[in-house]
């Protein structure tokens, strides 16, 4: 299946599954005219093939392939697994990517406080120091949380290649993220879907 075709599948989705119009309050307490939960879309059995097919391409097109993917529990929970599913099939030659048969990779959790008993781990899964990673998330608004992740990866010994996003809403994430030294990759952007971020 060609990239250009997958690609306005997955957005086509995004527009009928994840993507509200009307008036909302943010996370951030900001007002909003639409509001994304691309949870709709990355726990869609075919919407978890697309996300973990084009985020693959877009991890192999940019020179980005990690060791690892993960990110803040919940929302990047399901991209992980949609991506290391993808790995998997790639490295044994079911997808390929220009001929390439790509190596799998680890996924990973992020708890967004260390859990108090056992091992006291805010990481969840085979990550080990040395890693290089890649910290995914849904919706990218103003990179705050995906920092969360980056802060926590990074303190347990990995090296952050980028951010990687489904949709960017074009609300200071990329240049909050590129103030702290990260790179934001994204799918989409707002834009994509005929929305024009606040000026």
């Amino acid at each position: 299946m060609s990239d250009h075709k997958t690609r306005t599948q997955l957005r086509d989705l995004l527009d009928q599954k994840a993507l509200k119009r009307g008036d909302f309050i943010l996370a951030s307490g900001k007002k909003s005219k639409y509001y994304l939960d691309c949870k709709n879309v990355t726990l869609d059995s075919y919407g978890a093939y697309l996300v973990g097919l084009e985020m693959l391409r877009g991890l192999v097109t940019n020179d980005t392939y990690p060791d690892a993917v993960g990110g803040l529990a919940i929302g990047a929970d399901p991209i992980t697994t949609a991506i290391i599913m993808s790995t998997a099939y790639a490295s044994m030659g079911t997808v390929t990517f220009e001929g390439a048969i790509l190596k799998p990779i680890s996924g990973f959790m992020v708890r967004k406080e260390p859990k108090d008993h056992g091992v006291q781990s805010q990481i969840v899964g085979p990550l080990k120091p040395g890693m290089s990673v890649v910290v995914v998330e849904d919706v990218c608004t103003t990179g705050m949380s995906a920092m969360k992740a980056v802060k926590a990866v990074e303190e347990f010994g990995c090296v952050v290649k980028c951010v990687y996003g489904i949709v960017d809403r074009l609300e200071g994430a990329a240049e909050n993220l590129k103030k702290e030294g990260y790179h934001l990759l994204s799918l989409f952007t707002i834009r994509d879907f005929g929305i024009e971020p606040p000026p």
